[in-house]
């Protein structure tokens, strides 16, 4: 094993940064940032606490559901979920939080990274209602740096080619619950039945 452990034994091995990827930051909203985020359905916040705990949590709505409330900021609607608040709990000790926004089929991303803080009320709450629901909290975050990330990654893994797709290769849910949780006391079949499409979409926003 050969550990790399300065940034110069990083850089001498990566190679210096090519001039546009260097300047592609940005730090307020383009249009085109603007556009991309009311098409893009899914998110996932990255967060890490004081202490360096990490988490990086999926977060999906209809396309737009992250609102834009100017130039250097945008909101988070949160749903029910599990109830860990792993992210949210990182982010009370620890603002900054990274988020990439993925638009199905589109192999390039939007990163923008920031400043977090939690609301569990604001004026903009009523336009985030989903079948008439309205968000537990917001995640509210100022902008510190936006760029579009190039699409190497995805085409590497050909995530939007349904023909390598392999979820069925894998137990389902409730199998793999129970096999990583022994101790969980429902069965497999009772375990289906909770993570079953039909249980789930009746809690999508009711918890």
């Amino acid at each position: 094993m050969s550990e790399i452990t300065d940034p110069v034994e990083l850089r001498e091995l990566l190679g210096e940064v090519a001039p546009r990827p260097r300047n592609k930051d940005r730090y307020t909203l383009h249009e085109r940032d603007r556009e991309w985020i009311a098409r893009s359905p899914f998110v996932v916040l990255a967060t890490s606490a004081a202490d360096g705990t990490c988490d990086a949590s999926p977060k999906g709505d209809p396309a737009g559901f992250v609102r834009v409330l100017d130039d250097k900021t945008i909101a988070i609607p949160e749903r029910p979920g599990n109830r860990r608040a792993d992210g949210y709990l990182n982010i009370l000790s620890n603002p900054q939080v990274g988020v990439l926004f993925m638009i199905p089929g589109r192999n390039d991303t939007l990163r923008i990274n920031g400043r977090a803080r939690l609301l569990r009320d604001a004026p903009y709450f009523d336009d985030m209602i989903v079948k008439g629901h309205r968000p537990i909290l917001a995640i509210e975050i100022e902008i510190e740096q936006i760029f579009f990330h190039c699409a190497k990654a995805f085409m590497r893994s050909d995530l939007w080619r349904p023909e390598r797709w392999a979820a069925d290769t894998l137990p389902g849910t409730a199998r793999l619950v129970k096999d990583v949780q022994p101790a969980t006391p429902e069965t497999v079949e009772q375990l289906e039945e909770y993570y079953s499409v039909e249980s789930y979409q009746q809690k999508l926003y009711n918890g």
